[in-house]
């Protein structure tokens, strides 16, 4: 019968923030990952209670459909926990906390999942996603307004519309049962993995790891070379076609694994220059604390509308900035074009010396010079350098420079070439205007 062989498990604060709101177990049946919410008011609280609640059901299971009861009872068991701890303790009112989580059952495994921590399993190379998220973004992915690549910079990817906590009596939990195949590799992990680690790298660092606790450590690894400002937590394990000779080890990691306090602690630590040099974008832009927002139809219209009037202004701001730089375009065109016709040069249309106004060079079929003037000069009648070196043309600059060329070419020239003004015998008199006496 197919067993889980080898598992681990490890989870770190981040580069940013100042306590560890994520907490996991790795059992022997049993995996959890949980990720708190709540900001200063007990995140790692609500983590660390539903985890240490649930691992209370890490013990043999008859079949894969008790597993899934199991689970449910034991996340609505902490959702239960999470409000007397509450109303005991009102300075934590808000918090609450994902749960992701995975219990094998005679051969098969059951999974029970709240919130935007996720479980991924690799089969033959292919790293796919086994729950879907409980976000806002994620329902506008869902109905098609946005792609997943908007999702992960969109400003309200932290609203969570399902947790557990204080605010929900009978929360809402998905479950499955999966079948366990030998060679697959599981990963449960919270979103400060998902959200900064791409998937086509997780997928490569899962192949190709040695074991899970490989796996595990350069997973976190990664996280941290790209600025981890959230809480990290990974869990990895590997099916067997037999079970070990020695059963799996138990371990506790994150907000769980310490002693249970209720002091309200900061949720930030300041960002330290390397972290800013090393990653400017990712650790200045980070991701808002998650918080829960109730789902309902009239929030949910609400946040719609809002992300339209965003998508309008997103689309109004890139229509002006495309015309800005089309009008700067077209400027800098003009202006150029300009400083092209204040230039001159001397050349030859291939009989006669031509003073030309522009430059030699053009623009694709398009040419940047005219004839200015024809000097009367022919070709044939000047030696053979100057003759080469009218066919290369010679700038002039100005048009007194390219005046200055052509007399010396040819020194009889009439060099005051261009419009010349009317000889005044040419020009009728006016008749003077009649004066009466």
């Amino acid at each position: 019968m197919t067993a889980i062989a080898r598992s681990a498990a490890g989870s770190h604060v981040g580069k940013i923030r100042a306590n560890n709101q994520d907490s996991g177990y790795s059992g022997r049946q049993l995996f959890v990952v949980a990720d708190g919410m709540g900001g200063h008011a007990g995140g790692d609280v609500a983590s660390a209670i539903a985890v240490q609640r649930i691992r209370e059901i890490d013990v043999p299971h008859d079949s894969a459909d008790r597993a899934v009861d199991a689970l449910r009872d034991a996340l609505v068991a902490a959702n239960g926990t999470l409000s007397e701890v509450v109303r005991e303790h009102p300075e934590l009112t808000g918090m609450g906390t994902t749960v992701s989580a995975m219990l094998v059952a005679d051969g098969r495994m059951a999974i029970a999942h709240i919130g935007d921590s996720r479980i991924y399993r690799l089969r033959d190379g292919d790293l796919i996603q086994q729950t879907v998220d409980h976000t806002f973004v994620q329902r506008l992915v869902d109905s098609g307004r946005i792609t997943p690549e908007e999702a992960a910079v969109h400003p309200r990817r932290s609203v969570l519309m399902r947790v557990l906590g204080d605010i929900e009596p009978d929360p809402e939990i998905d479950t499955a049962i999966v079948d366990l195949v030998p060679g697959d590799r599981w990963l449960l992990c919270s979103d400060g993995l998902s959200g900064y680690v791409s998937e086509e790298k997780v997928s490569a660092i899962l192949g190709t790891a040695r074991s899970p606790r490989e796996a595990t450590d350069r997973l976190i690894k990664e996280a941290l070379d790209q600025g981890a400002p959230d809480n990290v937590t990974v869990l990895v394990f590997e099916v067997a076609e037999e079970a070990p000779e020695e059963p799996l080890g138990r371990a506790t990691v994150g907000s769980a694994a310490k002693p249970l306090t209720f002091d309200v602690a900061p949720t930030k630590r300041p960002v330290r220059l390397p972290t800013l040099l090393l990653h400017p974008i990712k650790s200045v832009q980070q991701q808002e604390d998650s918080h829960f927002e109730p789902e309902s139809d009239e929030y949910l219209d609400e946040l719609i509308e809002e992300d339209r009037l965003r998508a309008r202004r997103r689309r109004i701001g890139w229509l002006v900035g495309v015309s800005v730089v089309v009008l700067a375009i077209v400027a800098a065109g003009l202006l150029g074009y300009r400083w092209t016709q204040s230039r001159y040069f001397v050349g030859t249309d291939g009989s006669n010396v031509i003073i030309y106004q522009g430059v030699q060079q053009g623009i694709g079929p398009i040419s940047l010079s005219s004839e200015y003037v024809d000097t009367g000069i022919r070709l044939n009648d000047l030696d053979a350098y100057t003759q080469q070196q009218l066919e290369g043309t010679i700038s002039a600059g100005s048009l007194p420079g390219a005046r200055a060329i052509v007399e010396r070419i040819d020194p009889e020239s009439d060099t005051q070439a261009g419009p010349q003004p009317v000889p005044s015998e040419l020009i009728e008199p006016t008749p003077s205007p009649e004066v009466t006496p």
